[in-house]
């Protein structure tokens, strides 16, 4: 599926996010591994989520829905059914990551594959950590999907200190902890999104988390039982970013976007955007197992900043919209160490660099740094072609772009939008955006 996307006026509006991806698969892991009936709403129904979903069914756990939301029936922490077939989790790495810790500690085993971006993905990192905990996890040769995973007597208890910024690594090793002897410890040099602590919080499982500096360390014990819980899941932070995006660049803008997360460890974006001189506000903010809040953005005028480092990690999924912002604000706008973007659904620093230059905006790329050289406010970004390589983050960046583009542009590949946000495009059009697909 290709995007077709013209020049929009201003965009005027109030819309609703889909629920977090990153909060629903987590609640659809430990609502399957509870003892009782788990009531979801909110859940995202994009297709990463539903892989997960269809990744626990296949284990013999019930999971239904109705008017959207979803009732899981869980199996408890040791009653899990080994599948008949490998697990497939299409292309979802933060499901394929997570559920490798709760599936090194059964006692059957499981091959996870993928498809072809997942596959290409790296995880000897979650890997090694693994085997210390001494799971029995083997990948490719060339650190790749697919994983082998046998059965184990149990798993032991671990100190490690994350060798990269990773919430989706941190968030493995505790889920296996959950199944260790003893107390299971992560020490992050730099504070990653911290989801997986707040849902351990809300199912009643104690985390300890301690500060050294600039570290943080993570302890969780490993339990007995679970006890269900009801879960209300907030607006995906990530995917709201696009209609910050889009309302700071085009002109005469104003978008309300209600109940999105805001998560200390997720708004790195809004506090690297407000340095730039957006408009941005939060209203209406309440605090349930995460906090939320409405979203209020008006156009502005931008400038280039020097992106600290320390909120690479914090907005990861961000970055391929941060890019667009810096195309068009006043100036150069530097980023350092941002390694993480190869590793995703593709290498997010190449693809967007392809995405500028096909736009006009000059860029220079040095390794993992890059500095974007701004159109400003006025400036006007080519109409062109864009290969989104299958990365929805990277599709729905250059849709909001092409919002100031001198005519049609055409995104390639944008099918993964699916995985994340199944209906941006009718979100799109609810604001004014003039998007067709073929």
């Amino acid at each position: 599926m290709n995007f077709l996307v013209k020049k929009s006026a201003s965009l005027r509006g109030e819309i609703d996010i889909p629920g977090d991806k990153s909060i629903s698969h987590r609640a659809i892991m430990l609502a399957s591994l509870s003892e009782g009936r788990c009531e979801i709403s909110g859940l995202l129904e994009g297709e990463d989520c539903l892989a997960t979903i269809e990744v626990f069914r296949k284990m013999g756990v019930k999971i239904s829905s109705n008017e959207g939301v979803y009732y899981i029936e869980g199996n408890g922490i040791k009653g899990l059914k080994q599948p008949v077939a490998p697990l497939d989790f299409g292309n979802s790495g933060t499901s394929i990551r997570l559920c490798s810790g709760v599936l090194s500690a059964q006692n059957f085993p499981t091959t996870l594959i993928g498809d072809s971006s997942l596959s290409s993905r790296p995880m000897q990192r979650i890997v090694e950590p693994l085997t210390l905990m001494g799971a029995k996890i083997s990948s490719s040769q060339d650190g790749t999907l697919p994983l082998s995973i046998l059965p184990t007597e149990s798993l032991e208890s671990i100190e490690y200190t994350l060798p990269v910024a990773s919430a989706q690594v941190k968030s493995c090793i505790m889920f296996a902890g959950l199944f260790s002897k003893g107390k299971t410890k992560i020490v992050e040099e730099t504070i990653t999104r911290n989801h997986t602590e707040t849902m351990f919080n809300a199912f009643g499982i104690p985390v300890e988390i301690t500060n050294s500096g600039s570290a943080r360390t993570i302890s969780v014990a490993g339990i007995e039982t679970l006890k269900p819980v009801d879960i209300n899941i907030c607006g995906d932070f990530s995917s709201a970013s696009f209609f910050i995006l889009a309302a700071l660049i085009s002109p005469d803008s104003e978008i309300l976007i209600k109940n999105v997360g805001v998560n200390k460890t997720r708004i790195g974006f809004l506090h690297a955007l407000r340095h730039m001189g957006a408009n941005i506000e939060i209203l209406n903010e309440v605090n349930e197992f995460e906090p939320m809040a409405d979203i209020l953005v008006k156009t502005s005028n931008l400038k280039g900043i020097t992106l600290n480092t320390d909120l690479v990690a914090n907005m990861i999924d961000e970055m391929p919209a941060f890019f667009i912002a810096a195309a068009l604000a006043e100036g150069v706008t530097k980023v350092k160490d941002a390694k993480e973007l190869r590793t995703k659904e593709s290498d997010r620093l190449q693809a967007m660099a392809n995405a500028l230059e096909a736009f006009g905006v000059k860029y220079h790329l040095s390794q993992d740094d890059i500095e974007i050289y701004g159109l400003g406010s006025e400036g006007v970004l080519k109409s062109a072609e864009i290969n989104s390589f299958g990365d929805h983050r990277i599709a729905m960046a250059s849709t909001i772009g092409s919002l100031r583009s001198d005519s049609e542009t055409k995104i390639l590949d944008c099918e993964n939008v699916k995985t994340s946000f199944p209906n941006f495009v009718e979100t799109c059009k609810q604001i004014g955006i003039n998007i067709n697909h073929e």
